[in-house]
């Protein structure tokens, strides 16, 4: 009698399944058909945007190259062009190598492409705080304390990355614009930061020996 049971419910069991599978069939075969799709259409753009990478990283190689050559106009406009399609990951890295290709031509105008790329918030940080320096090191020479300061008083805190090279470059700027109240507090900063290279140290001592001596009150 309890086999008779089990067969009955058994079979009661399967007529219910029967019955989901028919109301409801439709709906699992379509919502396996978008997961195939979806994983199909996830490994497609994986694919696509790996060959893209692959692309982008032989043209910048090739770009390279053009540099090393001495082809700074070609390199120039094989970086600029990389710039404007290539995946974001190399696209900050070519725009910057195109700034510095156009440094030997015009370093007023690859002052303003680093600018570009300073002020651009979609690059990071660090890649606006680095263009900064470019910029200033490429004006340093000719640009007032001012402008100088302006451009990278805020790379020159204590948490800043590139805060050595900018504090030389604020006391270098300060000096060949004969202020030497601002040279000496950036010489000083240099001098008491323990974390100050030693190279940069020697030449910030070496500087500070050409300041006038301070007025004694």
């Amino acid at each position: 009698m309890s086999e008779l049971f089990d067969e009955v419910d058994e079979e009661v069991r399967r007529e219910q399944l029967k019955k989901l599978w028919d109301k409801y069939s439709i709906y699992f075969i379509a919502l396996m058909v978008l997961v195939v799709a979806a994983v199909g259409g996830w490994r497609g753009y994986q694919y696509l945007e790996a060959q893209k990478a692959a692309e982008a990283g032989a043209a910048f190689e090739k770009a390279v190259e053009l540099s090393e050559q001495g082809k700074h106009a070609e390199a120039e406009t094989a970086f600029t062009e990389l710039a404007a399609k290539a995946p974001f990951g190399y696209r900050t890295l070519a725009r910057l190598r195109a700034a510095a290709e156009a440094a030997s031509r015009d370093p007023k105008a690859a002052a303003k492409l680093y600018d570009d790329i300073a002020a651009d918030r979609g690059v990071g940080g660090e890649w606006q705080d680095l263009a900064r320096i470019r910029a200033a090191g490429l004006l340093v020479d000719s640009a007032s304390y001012a402008d100088i300061q302006q451009r990278l008083e805020a790379s020159a805190t204590p948490k800043s990355t590139f805060r050595h090279t900018a504090r030389e470059m604020l006391a270098l700027s300060a000096w060949r614009n004969n202020d030497m109240t601002a040279a000496r507090k950036w010489l000083d900063t240099i001098a008491e930061d323990g974390e100050t290279p030693p190279g940069l140290r020697s030449r910030a001592e070496a500087l500070a020996a050409l300041l006038p001596p301070v007025a004694k009150s």
